[in-house]
């Protein structure tokens, strides 16, 4: 018998804690027969020959064939008989290899349970099942499909070890269903009722405040209603158990909570009526408060646990989690979850303070069963985390995050929570452990991605020129920083400059910058709880790993600047100069090595750094450096100075204009006076962009010319041309609504869409162009056009919007941005001018003191005229005479 030790799951803290003599009672009904399987020592065949003559005959073979001779037929026998005959791997081991190198494959471990049942070998079905629960522990239907190979008699040992296993941690409704079945079964004698009495309410003790296990409590009343007896005193012991067993059940929402209310009614009233009245009488609240939590948790269980797909064979599918890919339907399952789980923490049982024990309970076999359902949803984990914690319960809360970063080994929040929660009980050894554990998994992740996205672009790309260039990571020291001078290419592939970069860079630039945070988690530990020595061995050992991004650098530097009082500015520049050999070509390192000089007041090795690295980037992606160093120049630096640097600024960048740099010498604090007085933002932004008002288009002109005054390339000309007006009020509204700095962006049109309509083209993108050979066609264009332009302004004349309602309008989307259904303006009109919409609200009995007459409705019929308009909040459906929410 394979005897594997039961999986550590945090469900187990959740137990009452039971002698092993009483859970013997419980699983072994029957005592079990161990199947020990007596290994003899094995002893070869006396008739082969000996060590001695199998020597000789070799190095026969070896001179036989060094003088070319062939061997005699015998001894090729021989040799094929010595040989093992290769035989092609099955397409189960080929599928369990599979699975060991991607262990998160729900279809994959389907199918390799479908392989190992039709083939029937019994050990196969063994390592399958155990390989499967490995990987998904407390899966109900796994465990049961498993169990079922071992339910004949000579079985049963094995299948009551397999119990013992399993229902320790299991807080599922089907697979103590079917212990109980087990139990029934092997106990049929009168003499064994007491052991399948005890079964039962073992079972409840566990899972019988889950909905599903009504049935459970139905059939052990129907147990104790079989149940013989020979005296009075044994029956009214039968009459006090089933009223216990019908008073616990009803106050729970299970499913069959009223047919269970019902079948206690009838027992009471065969009994004794006074009496029944009474218990009925007594237990009326708490049913009815049972039923309507029933309605409530149907409810929130609906979408949490849809029905299984279809199985492709005789067996039910095996329902396994799969990985979380976080898309919408997995991140609204997660919200329904968190909701449910709040849902039942905030008692709505209303259980008092003297069952608080039962509550615990309760909420205790609902997080076991959101951990099984979601296991791999470290958020999930962490909730029943902090909800155990909360009860005073800090073992069990540390059982649980162990558990879920067994379950998730790369989840950054249930780590740093296990880190914070053992270094706070001084467990300074453990925390190191865990940190270096979690590096070598993310480690390991990083290389794999790296070797995917090299394989998946072949580590080619191209340089400026056109040619095929490699890209892998460049030849190091080892410990993955370079040689002092040199550039280091594996630093960072989000500031590669190579418009062909392959997308997938940017996952693995994230990953490795979250992989730096568990650094810098790393060495904040050991400062705050060790000493600095230790912080700076944790960060030694940070900079031998190739992965080490440079925010582990600036935060180390950081830390001994703040925390090192003796001399720690100068050991924190000694830190960002040695990460500057590594991450040189890293422009946001440059910055803050460049910032933390300016803060210390470094001005010389601040403006060496500036002089050296400057050169070093190209003008685009130099530019933060220029705009930091010129802040500081303007601040605290003298008038020439300043106009050296802006001097070199103008060479690098032509293109800036120079009031923009004069005005940026003259900004502070984000506040630009220049800007906003001298060139008009400030009054252009108060202007409201009104619909039909010529306010509109000027205000737009003098935006449009204090931007291109910043940023065009050179002076405008003296004189220009006037900008035409167009006849479109719709086209004014789009230019108005243009805006860069103000409002979210317009919605943008779908390719679906149909094209505008020709006459809307015709009409709102001004007069065609003239055609050749037709110049009373062209007059006739010209003049309608400026019918057009004479018509607008007098519209524009008479138009006089509030500032409140010119600002929406001018906010609004342009036409060409709707891509709905077309509606026809004057039906719908028509229908809500002949619509009669009802009041929300109506009164039930007139006021107390008469109101002032009120002007009869407009229109008035012997059925009722139209009520008047409602301007209450809505109600939603209903209004407000059913209590519905209010929006």
């Amino acid at each position: 018998m394979m005897n594997s030790p039961p999986n550590r799951s945090f469900f187990s803290v959740f137990m009452t804690d039971m002698s092993e003599e009483q859970q013997d009672s419980i699983v072994n009904i029957e005592t079990p027969t161990e199947i020990a399987t007596n290994d003899t020592e094995y002893i070869g065949d006396k008739t082969q020959p000996t060590e001695e003559i199998l020597n000789a005959l070799n190095a026969l073979n070896q001179t036989t064939a060094q003088n070319g001779h062939e061997q005699s037929p015998a001894q090729q026998g021989n040799i094929k008989q010595d040989t093992p005959s290769q035989e092609a791997p099955s397409e189960w081991h080929v599928l369990r290899e599979k699975l060991r190198e991607q262990p998160h494959d729900p279809d994959g471990w389907n199918k390799l349970v479908d392989l190992a049942e039709t083939r029937g070998e019994i050990e196969q079905i063994k390592q399958t099942y155990e390989a499967l629960l490995e990987v998904y522990p407390n899966t109900s239907s796994a465990q049961i499909a498993y169990l079922n190979h071992f339910l004949s008699p000579g079985l049963f040992p094995y299948a009551e070890e397999l119990f013992r296993r399993f229902l320790r941690s299991s807080p599922l409704v089907d697979l103590w269903k079917f212990y109980l079945t087990y139990v029934r079964r092997v106990n049929t004698s009168p003499a064994s009722r007491e052991a399948v009495s005890k079964a039962y309410e073992f079972a409840l003790s566990r899972i019988g405040q889950d909905k599903d296990s009504g049935d459970i409590w139905g059939d052990y009343i129907q147990f104790l209603k079989a149940g013989e007896t020979t005296t009075t005193w044994e029956e009214q012991q039968k009459m006090d158990s089933l009223r216990k067993v019908y008073h616990r059940a009803v106050q729970i929402p299970l499913e069959n909570v009223e047919r269970l209310w019902s079948e206690l009614e009838t027992f009471e009233n065969s009994l004794n009526k006074i009496t029944a009245k009474k218990f009925m009488s007594d237990l009326s609240p708490s049913y009815m408060q049972a039923r309507t939590v029933l309605r409530q948790l149907q409810r929130h269980l609906g979408p949490l646990f849809p029905p299984p797909p279809a199985s492709s064979s005789t067996r039910p599918h095996l329902y396994l989690p799969p990985t979380p890919t976080f898309n919408a339907a997995e991140r609204a399952l997660v919200g329904a979850w968190k909701t449910y789980l709040k849902w039942e923490e905030s008692n709505p049982l209303e259980f008092e303070d003297k069952d608080k024990a039962t509550l615990i309970s309760r909420i205790q076999g609902v997080y076991r069963k959101a951990a099984i359902r979601m296991r791999f949803y470290a958020e999930i984990w962490y909730m029943a985390f902090v909800w155990t914690n909360s009860m005073g319960k800090p073992e069990e809360a540390l059982n649980i995050l162990k558990s879920g970063m067994e379950a998730n080994p790369t989840s950054f929040l249930l780590h740093f929570a296990y880190c914070e929660l053992q270094e706070s009980r001084k467990e300074h050894a453990e925390v190191t452990a865990t940190f270096d554990k979690f590096l070598d998994v993310l480690r390991a992740e990083l290389d794999e991605l790296e070797n995917r996205v090299n394989s998946a672009n072949s580590s080619f790309t191209s340089d400026g020129s056109g040619r095929v260039v490699h890209t892998g990571a460049p030849a190091g020291n080892g410990s993955g920083s370079l040689e002092a001078g040199t550039i280091s290419n594996n630093s960072s592939f989000a500031t590669q400059a190579c418009d062909e970069k392959p997308p997938k860079f940017k996952e693995l630039s994230d990953r490795r910058q979250e992989y730096g945070v568990v650094w810098i988690m790393y060495i904040r530990f050991a400062r705050r709880a060790l000493d600095l020595k230790a912080f700076r061995s944790v960060f030694a050992k940070a900079r031998r790993d190739r992965w080490t991004p440079w925010e582990v650098y600036e935060a180390a530097a950081l830390m001994e600047y703040h925390c090192n009082k003796d001399g720690g500015t100068g050991v924190a520049s000694r830190i960002f100069e040695k990460g500057l050999e590594t991450y040189g070509d890293e422009i946001e390192f440059v910055l803050r090595y460049l910032g933390f000089l300016i803060s210390v007041n470094d001005e010389n090795n601040a403006r060496a750094l500036f002089e050296r690295v400057i050169t070093a980037f190209s003008p685009e992606r130099a530019r933060p450096l220029w705009e930091r160093w010129a802040r500081y120049e303007y601040q605290y630096g003298d008038l020439e100075a300043a106009q050296k640097l802006e001097k070199r600024i103008a060479e690098v960048y032509p293109s800036d204009p120079p009031i923009k740099r004069f005005a940026q010498r003259h900004t502070y604090l984000g506040t630009d006076a220049i800007a906003a007085r001298d060139l008009g933002f400030a009054m252009a932004a108060r202007q409201p962009a009104a619909l039909g008002s010529t306010s509109t288009l000027n205000s737009i002109e003098k935006r449009t010319d204090s931007l291109f005054s910043l940023t065009s390339a050179s002076h405008m000309p003296t004189s220009q041309p006037p900008i035409k007006r167009t006849s479109s009020p719709d086209y004014k509204r789009r230019e108005g609504s243009a805006r860069p700095d103000f409002g979210p962006p317009s919605k943008r049109q779908r390719p679906s869409s149909p094209p505008p309509r020709d006459r809307d083209r015709e009409r709102w993108e001004g007069p065609p162009r003239r055609r050749f050979g037709s110049p009373a066609g062209w007059e006739r264009e010209r003049d309608r056009e400026l019918q057009h332009v004479k018509k607008d302004r007098e519209d524009d004349k008479a138009s006089t919007l509030p500032t409140v309602i010119s600002w929406f309008v001018g906010q609004l989307p342009s036409p060409a941005s709707f891509d709905g259904p077309v509606f026809r303006t004057d039906d719908l009109m028509m229908l809500l001018r002949n619509a009669v919409i009802p009041s929300a609200t109506r009164r039930a009995t007139p006021p107390p003191t008469p109101l002032p007459p009120v002007p009869p409705p407009v229109r008035t019929s012997a059925a009722g005229g139209r009520p008047p308009p409602d301007y209450g909040p809505y109600q939603g459906p209903g209004g407000g005479t059913r209590g519905g929410r209010r929006y």
